[in-house]
């Protein structure tokens, strides 16, 4: 009779893993959820705007209007492979490092104040 304790107990333990498993998932199921959601709400979009400014910043041309990261705004009078020249004032001209470009102003943008 002293070994029919221990046998039960050891009939149960398989079934006891079985229900820490599932409570494990229990737990971890709101992380993964709120992970999903911060992958949706903040880090797509995020690689969608880098992805389309990499892409504005390789079409620049020679006309084009950009702001520098320095805040520099002027217009693009030459395009090599990595820099363009950009003229800030009548006949004063800067050569930039294209990656350092920070916006591409298009021609139908219209200003803040109008």
């Amino acid at each position: 009779m002293p070994n029919q304790p221990m046998l039960m107990m050891m009939q149960a333990a398989p079934s006891g893993q079985a229900g820490g498993t599932t409570a494990a998932l229990i737990q971890f199921a709101p992380l993964i959820l709120i992970f999903l959601i911060f992958w949706f709400i903040v880090m797509r979009p995020q690689q969608q705007r880098v992805k389309q400014h990499q892409a504005s910043i390789a079409a620049v041309k020679k006309g084009d209007e950009v702001v520098t990261g320095g805040g520099i705004r002027g217009r693009v009078t030459k395009v090599s492979d990595d820099e363009a020249e950009v003229e800030i004032a009548q006949g004063v001209k800067i050569r930039v490092i294209k990656s350092t470009i920070s916006q591409v102003l298009t021609p139908n943008t219209k200003p803040a104040n109008d």
